[in-house]
């Protein structure tokens, strides 16, 4: 798609994503034919597209990231602030914020899906297992909602009673929502993806990667082709691990767990690095 074609698509309402929240497109700097330019920077006309893919395949493959940081999207996003958080850390982006010391924020809370109320995973420190149980649920969620509820009355009489904007805020929850524009080149908004689309993401965060997603794929198509082969669907290998593959290709051992596990204990990996191996490369095995 071309610019107006993006901003007819993704820019008047964008894509709703939970309760209350929303990715919209701002504004787009560039394309693909644009990455394609600054890698050649001798660029002197319209090429094939064929030709196109391959260079920005191949820079993609080779991790060469600079032609891709010369492209940039604006998004317009509103999302609860743990969400926010989130999304903070990935520090290379340019962001501002609406400011609850200026503005009075509208009692806009994030209410989960019962589907995404579950227990903690015990092998996963910061994921979820299995469904609560009925009474767990109804318990939580009648709490969360109460909860926001009290605190936003909190802050509206606070406001009502003359007490600065500023100082009324401090008791709303992280799940109230927040609103930002925020810029990102190509390159970051990928690394950002690539770590957000991940399976192992919060749930949440992943609902507003997969909006980012579905505008950067209309936007990047070459780029984001290279990147889901590239990196999204792809896996890194450490050198023991190289080893190993060489090693089963040469028929020098075996491809059973037992096989994999000696070999890659005895080479230094940890349980956790030869389970994980074991579950994406030899599956239910």
């Amino acid at each position: 798609m071309n610019r107006e074609e993006l901003l007819t698509e993704f820019g008047a309402e964008g894509r709703r994503v939970l309760d209350w929240g929303h990715v919209r497109l701002v504004d787009v700097m560039g394309d693909d034919a644009r990455i394609e330019e600054v890698a050649r920077l001798s660029y002197e006309g319209a090429r094939k597209v064929s030709e196109r893919r391959s260079l920005l395949r191949y820079l993609l493959r080779h991790r060469h990231t600079s032609p891709f940081e010369q492209v940039a999207i604006t998004l317009d996003i509103k999302l609860p602030i743990f969400v926010a958080r989130q999304l903070v850390r990935h520090r290379t982006q340019k962001l501002n914020e609406v400011s609850a010391r200026y503005s009075v924020l509208p009692d806009e809370f994030y209410i989960p899906t019962p589907a995404q109320v579950c227990y903690q995973d015990s092998n996963n420190k910061q994921g979820r297992a299995g469904p609560v149980s009925d009474d767990v649920l109804d318990r939580f969620m009648g709490n969360t909602l109460d909860d926001a509820k009290e605190a936003f009355s909190t802050y509206k009489m606070a406001l009502e009673d003359g007490v600065a904007r500023e100082t009324a805020r401090i008791g709303l929850p992280l799940s109230t929502y927040t609103h930002w524009y925020t810029t990102w080149d190509a390159h970051n908004l990928l690394h950002m993806l690539h770590l957000r689309l991940d399976k192992h993401a919060q749930w949440e965060i992943r609902q507003y990667a997969e909006a980012i997603a579905e505008i950067v794929r209309a936007w990047l198509p070459i780029t984001w082709e290279a990147f889901e082969d590239y990196r999204l669907n792809a896996q890194t290998l450490a050198g023991y691990e190289v080893e190993l593959m060489r090693a089963v290709f040469a028929g020098k051992i075996g491809t059973s767990a037992l096989d994999v596990t000696q070999f890659l204990s005895e080479r230094g990996a940890s349980k956790r690095e030869v389970t994980a191996f074991i579950e994406t490369y030899l599956g239910s095995r």
